[in-house]
C-alpha cells in the first residue's frame, strides 16, 4: 500500500491530520506513506514524523504552472491512494490528486461549492459535517480508507529535537527569562489569503492586553509569527513600550514551536500557531470572530474561547470564496467590538486553575 497525503493548505491543517496518520500506520504498518506539501513549515512537521517516509515539497504558489504540472506528473501512477487533507476545498487540489492517478482518491464532499471545485474527481468521499472538528473530519475520511471505526483520537503531533531545545535555552537566557517567570505568548497574525486577515484582533488591543498582564501579573510577553507579520509585532512592541514585550525571531517553524513550548499560556487569533499551541498542550485563549468554532477549537488541551457570539456568527465556512461580512452596522463587528477585558477574563480563568479537557 502506497499512500500520498496531499497537505497543501497550510501548517494548521497539516497538524490536524497527524492523528489520522497514526491510524493509517496502525492499520497498514508496512505501507509507504508520503506527503505532498507546499509550505516549509509543513515540510518541517512531516519530515520528523515516524509515519511519513518521504516529503515531496513544491512551491505551487510561486512556481509557474508548466513547471508545477511537470512536477506533479513525476508522481503519476506511483500511489495506490491519495488523500486530500481536510479542509482543502479548492479545484487545484482535486486536479492534482486526479493527475497523480491513484486508484483510490479520498476527499471530503463539501457542503459548499463542491461541484464547482471538482470534488467529483474523487472516488472515496465522506460528507462534510459542520458540527465536527477538522480532526474528526479527517478521522472520518481515514475510517473510509481503513474500514475501521475509531472511538478515540490521538493528540496532534510535533517532534522537536536537541537543536530546537538548545535554541530555546539560548533565547530564554538572552532575554533573562527564568523558570519562575510567567510567560504569555501572543500570535497577532493569521492567514491573509481570501480576506482572512479580517479575522485578526487589532494590535492596539493586543498591546493593551500585554500592558495589563505586565502591570498586574508581572508577565513576560513573547510575540510570535512569520516574517510577513513583523509589522504587527513591531506595532505591539511600540504601543506597549515595555522591555517585557519581546519579539521572538526564529529561522524555522520548529524553532518557533520550541520557544512556544516555554509559554505558560498562549493568546492567539484563529491561526496555525493556535493549533501549534494545542499540539504542544499549552493553555490557550483563542480570539474567534467569524469562524465556526466547531471546526477549530484547540484540540485536547485547556482553552477558553473569547467570542461575542453574535446572532450572525459563524459566517466563515470552508469555501474558496473570500471572507465577507453582510452586516450593515459595522463590518466584522464580531472581531472589532471584541474588547480587551473579555480576553483578559479568559486569560485569568486559565491562569487561575484547570478546566475540563476537550474531547
Amino acid at each position: 500500500m502506497k499512500i500520498l497525503v496531499i497537505a497543501l493548505s497550510g501548517i494548521g491543517d497539516a497538524l490536524m491530520f497527524t492523528p489520522s496518520l497514526e491510524k493509517l500506520k496502525e492499520k497498514f504498518p508496512s505501507s509507504q506513506i508520503d506527503a505532498l506539501v507546499m509550505f516549509k513549515g509543513v515540510q518541517d512537521i512531516f519530515s520528523r514524523l515516524p509515519e511519513i517516509s518521504t516529503v515531496h515539497y513544491w512551491d505551487f504558489l510561486y512556481q509557474n504552472k508548466f513547471a508545477s504540472l511537470k512536477f506533479v506528473l513525476t508522481l503519476r501512477k506511483k500511489y495506490d491512494c491519495t488523500i486530500n487533507v481536510y479542509p482543502a476545498n479548492r479545484k487545484e487540489y482535486n486536479l492534482i490528486s486526479f493527475l497523480i492517478g491513484a486508484h483510490k482518491k479520498a476527499a471530503v464532499k463539501y457542503l459548499r461549492m463542491d461541484l464547482a471545485n471538482f470534488g467529483w474527481l474523487n472516488n472515496l468521499r465522506v460528507t462534510e459535517d459542520d458540527s465536527l472538528h477538522n480532526i474528526e473530519e479527517n478521522i472520518k475520511l481515514t475510517e473510509l480508507i481503513t474500514g475501521e471505526k475509531y472511538n478515540s483520537i490521538a493528540p496532534m503531533k510535533i517532534v522537536l529535537d536537541e537543536k530546537e531545545t538548545r535554541f530555546t535555552e539560548e533565547f530564554l537566557r538572552s532575554q533573562n527569562i527564568t523558570n519562575d517567570d510567567l510567560v504569555v505568548g501572543f500570535h497577532p497574525g493569521c492567514a491573509v489569503l481570501k480576506n482572512h486577515d479580517k479575522r485578526r484582533w487589532e494590535t492596539e488591543k493586543f498591546s493593551a492586553l500585554a500592558q495589563k498582564l505586565i502591570s498586574e501579573k508581572n508577565a513576560k510577553i513573547l510575540l510570535f509569527g512569520g516574517p510577513e507579520e513583523k509589522h504587527l509585532r513591531s506595532e505591539i512592541i511600540n504601543k506597549t513600550n515595555s522591555d517585557f514585550c519581546i519579539e521572538v525571531k526564529t529561522e524555522s517553524f520548529l524553532q518557533t514551536a520550541a520557544v512556544m513550548k516555554r509559554c505558560n499560556l498562549f493568546v492567539t487569533n484563529d491561526s496555525a500557531l493556535m493549533h501549534t499551541a494545542a499540539a504542544l498542550k499549552l493553555k490557550i485563549a483563542a480570539i474567534i470572530g467569524p469562524t465556526n468554532t466547531n471546526y477549530i477549537y484547540p484540540w485536547q488541551t485547556e482553552y477558553r474561547i473569547a467570542s461575542l457570539n453574535l446572532e450572525c456568527s459563524p459566517c466563515f465556512y470552508y469555501s474558496p470564496k473570500p471572507l465577507t461580512c453582510t452586516r450593515t452596522d459595522l463590518k466584522f463587528k464580531c472581531i472589532k467590538e471584541l474588547e480587551v477585558d473579555l480576553v483578559y477574563t479568559k486569560v485569568l480563568e486559565l491562569l487561575g486553575g484547570s478546566i475540563s479537557i476537550s474531547k
